[in-house]
Parts: C-alpha cells; structure tokens; sequence
C-alpha cells in the first residue's frame, strides 16, 4: 500500500487504512494542538523536576490533540485494469478536494479568514464523481453509467472509440480478437478521459441537445431515457448546491413512448428451454431468482431483498413491499400466488430463520453476465436483461387470457396504463381479437 504525499503543514492530513474486504478506506487526522496537564503525587502536590536544567520546575503531562473523519471513498487496494487505476486516481483527487475545503473551514474558524469559494475552480466531472460516491439510493449504478455516458460524449461523439459487442454466433477467434480491440478502444478512451476538465458555465443547452442526440443514436430500448434522466437528477442536484447557475437541461427533453414495449421478450416456450439449460459452475440463485420473476413478475430489485418472512406458505401467497413505489404510492404492496412449483423453487429457510435471503445475489454485473451465458447457452439469440423476465411475465400472462386487471395486480401496477403496454405485444390477443369477429362469406 503506497503511502499518501502530504506536506507537513498540511492540517488535516489525507491517510488512509487497509480494510479486510480488499478496499483501501480513506480518512482525515486533525492536529488540534496539545493540552500540558500539571503531574501531581498521591496528596495532590506538583511533582517537580530534580535534575537537569528544568530541575525545580513542576512536570507537565503533554497530551497531542488528534481527530479523525472517515470519508466515504475507497480505493482499490490492488488496481489491475486501466479502468481501475482511473477510478482509483479520481476518487483520490476527490479526497484531496475535501481535505483541502476542511483546511480552509479549519481556517475560518481558527483565524476567521477562508478563500473565497468562486477562487477553487470546480471541475464538473469531478462534481458528478463525489455526488455519485456519497449517494445512497437503490439507482446508485445508473448514477455513475450516466456520469461514464457523458464523458464518452465529450470526448468521442462520434462513437468511434465505442466497442463491438461480442455476440454468441462468432467463433473464439472472432471474439478474442474483438475483445483484444476493445482492450485497446477502452484505454484510448480512459487515456483521453484522464485530463479532461468540463466548467460549469460550459454545460450549455446546446451541449445538452448534443448529448441527447448522441443518447438516441447509440442506445436502443429505453436505454436514452434512462441515462438521460440520471443525468438530469445530478444537474438538479448541482443546481441546489450552487454549482451551476441554471438548469442547461429545461426544455432538452428526450420522449418516451410510455405505451411501446422496447425490451425483448422470452416466449413461453424460450422459458421452459432456459429452466432446462444447465452449465458447469453455474450460480444456481441466478438461476432461481431469474425463472421466479418470469413466473412472478418482480422487479430485480425486489427478488433480491427478498426474505423467507415474505412467504405465507400455509395460504401460499407471496407478500412485499415494492422499492420502486414504497412510500410514494398506496399500491406499492402486492400480494401473488403462488403454486407448488414456485414454493418448491422458493424451498425453506435454513435452521428455521425466516429473516434469510431467500435468493442471495452477486453484484449487478455479475448477475448480468451470467444472465447472459445462460441465455446463449440456451441458443436464444435475444438481448436478455434482468428486466426482461418482468416484461415476459407480463406478457405471457396475457397470453394465456389472464384479465389485465389480474395481471395490473400481479405486476403491483397502480393502474392499467403501464399494464396496456404488454398488449401492444401479444400478437395471440390481436388475432384472437380480429378472429372473433363474425366470418366472412364472400
């Protein structure tokens, strides 16, 4: 663990201590001067020197008055990609930004002057990286994606430096060599990424009609609207510090077809043939949690804090609290059924603890890739996302002439318009629909 620089009349000081999960966690140490408390014997006298040139002088007990402030960054202990060393390096500018504002603040309070805050030149990108270190909310990964977007934006928008998907029906030699291009594209781009410096007053709204286009062209699906709207909840966010002037982002709007279902969707047939796939070293709580939402239509959100308490086995029903709608909406409990099959794939909990993870789960991206073998594994050549099996469910339940009330409730909707987009999607209804109309005979 290399040490930190810090000159010596730097207060506080910038340190940092290794944690056992790999991280290397940062904090601040103030010096705030010493305390000399007189030694005193057992009758309370002052005990004073006998020798030396202090001899007859009373002996003091001198204190070093120290704090510390733990910040809400970590680095990387052992960095082994670019992309590493990059987060690395700029959550370390960061800290450094703070232990300096700390110093002025210390400052302010010890002589009563501070610089001006208009005299530290901030840097926005650098602002987007300490509101996504210190955020806490379940959106936390969209946050940063949005921030890694805009920067691809800024310094590519073009999308030239924007890698090839590997896709399942290349040969090895074509993937590994695609994978070695990217290799190369992801630390030209880190390399150009690394000095790049954006000043609030430069976040105009033609830089934000710019940007909206460049999300359009390179994302499909829902992709844009999503990024986007992070984006806009850290501009928000930066215009309540007074970090920027005004909101670059109003009337720059990119638009939603609330009523089209852009995500791909596994047939009832592609469902049985991914239950039925296995593969070695396979994680069999992806597995289980990703074929219970095609059954049950959660979110991902919502299977992975799932708990054994949630389960009324005795009257077989499914109860929770939905994290998208909690505290927002009155419809955000939802009550499903289930079947033997799904208690079985739900089974009980160890020792009888109810409070256990009924599915416990790796990160979001490794559940993604898994996700993703196990689909190609499958030999089905659709872009599958977690969020898909929300979408089937819904869809394959109308399929099979489930009332859109039914699946409204099942799917925790708190009214019919978000469950209408499913039947934009099921070709059956539509046939069925034109084929219950009186014959014809011509």
């Amino acid at each position: 663990m290399a040490k930190l620089q810090n000159h010596t009349k730097d207060n506080p000081k910038l340190e940092q201590r290794p944690l056992k999960d790999g991280r290397i966690s940062l904090y601040l140490e103030y010096y705030l001067g010493r305390t000399e408390t007189p030694v005193v014997d057992e009758d309370g006298n002052p005990v004073l020197y006998t020798t030396g040139a202090m001899a007859g002088r009373p002996k003091v007990k001198i204190t070093h008055n120290r704090k510390k402030e733990t910040l809400p960054y970590y680095l990387i202990a052992s960095p082994k990609t670019p992309a590493e060393r990059q987060q690395n390096k700029e959550i370390l500018e960061l800290a450094k930004r703070v232990r300096y504002e700390r110093e002025e603040e210390l400052k302010e309070n010890k002589h009563g002057y501070r610089l001006k805050k208009e005299e530290v030149e901030i840097n926005y990108l650098d602002w987007m990286a300490e509101y996504h270190a210190n955020y806490t909310k379940s959106d936390g990964n969209q946050i940063r994606r949005a921030r890694t977007v805009f920067i691809d934006f800024l310094i590519d928008p073009k999308m030239r430096l924007l890698p090839e998907k590997v896709k399942g029906d290349m040969t090895k030699e074509e993937k590994e060599a695609i994978k070695k291009n990217n290799a190369k594209k992801v630390a030209e781009r880190e390399k150009k990424a690394a000095g790049l410096k954006v000043k609030p007053e430069q976040l105009t709204k033609d830089l934000m009609r710019s940007f909206t286009e460049y999300l359009i062209n390179r994302f499909t699906g829902e992709g844009a609207h999503t990024v986007y709207g992070r984006f806009k909840k850290m501009i928000l966010a930066a215009l309540d510090k007074d970090i920027i002037a005004k909101n670059p982002c109003r009337g720059v709007s990119i638009k939603k077809d609330n009523g089209q279902l852009k995500k791909e969707i596994l047939s009832q047939e592609e469902v049985v043939l991914l239950a039925n796939t296995h593969y070695e070293k396979e994680n069999p709580d992806i597995h289980r949690a990703f074929i219970f939402c095609l059954y049950c239509g959660l979110r991902w959100c919502d299977v992975k804090d799932l708990t054994y308490v949630n389960v009324d086995y005795s009257n077989k029903l499914l109860k929770f609290e939905q994290s998208k709608t909690k505290a927002h909406s009155a419809a955000s409990g939802v009550v499903i059924p289930l079947n033997d099959g799904l208690l079985a794939l739900i089974g009980q909990p160890k020792d009888g603890n109810r409070n256990q993870i009924i599915f416990p789960l790796p990160s979001h991206t490794m559940c993604l890739k898994a996700l993703r073998h196990w689909v190609a594994r499958a030999g089905i050549e659709k872009h599958i996302t977690r969020h898909c099996a929300r979408h089937s469910c819904g869809t394959n339940l109308l399929s099979n002439g489930a009332n859109i009330k039914t699946v409204a409730s099942i799917l925790g909707h708190s009214g019919l318009a978000h469950t209408e987009k499913y039947t934009r999607a099921v070709d059956s209804l539509k046939q069925a629909a034109i084929d219950s109309m009186p014959p014809l005979n011509i």
